[in-house]
């Protein structure tokens, strides 16, 4: 890994789960870690619901939009998280994976996913403890 570790968030959609992961690790760590997400079939927007709960965190994430998964952002980044992709996310010997168990906010209202936001911020916290031990 680099002095700046890149992560690279992967959902099916790009829309909700990993958004949000993404704004939390911008947020959190600001510019020590590039902070990256994409999707095997991406969404025409980011979830409306997501971008409500992650407002009302004070993190904005109105100007990201869902993105392809392409290989070449994969292969180039340190760590991978993904979260619901399936056989979708292609694996690359020597890079650190993680996969996040978490529940799909799709079709779902703020209500449902302000405990999503708050367990991926969890995760992210612990995530960027590892990237970052001495901070």
């Amino acid at each position: 890994m680099s002095d700046k570790p890149s992560v690279l968030f992967v959902c099916v959609h790009n829309a909700g789960r990993s958004q949000m992961a993404a704004g939390w690790l911008r947020h959190l760590a600001g510019d020590t870690v590039e902070v990256r997400s994409a999707g095997s079939a991406p969404a025409d927007q980011v979830n409306p619901a997501a971008v409500e709960a992650m407002r009302e965190v004070g993190i904005d994430i109105t100007d990201q939009t869902p993105k392809l998964l392409e290989y070449a952002t994969a292969q180039s980044s340190d760590v991978i998280v993904t979260m619901g992709c399936g056989d979708a996310c292609p694996v690359f010997p020597a890079k650190r994976y993680e996969d996040w168990k978490l529940e799909d906010p799709a079709g779902k209202g703020v209500d449902a996913v302000r405990p999503i936001r708050d367990e991926i911020r969890s995760r992210v916290e612990q995530l960027l403890t590892e990237l970052r031990p001495t901070a």
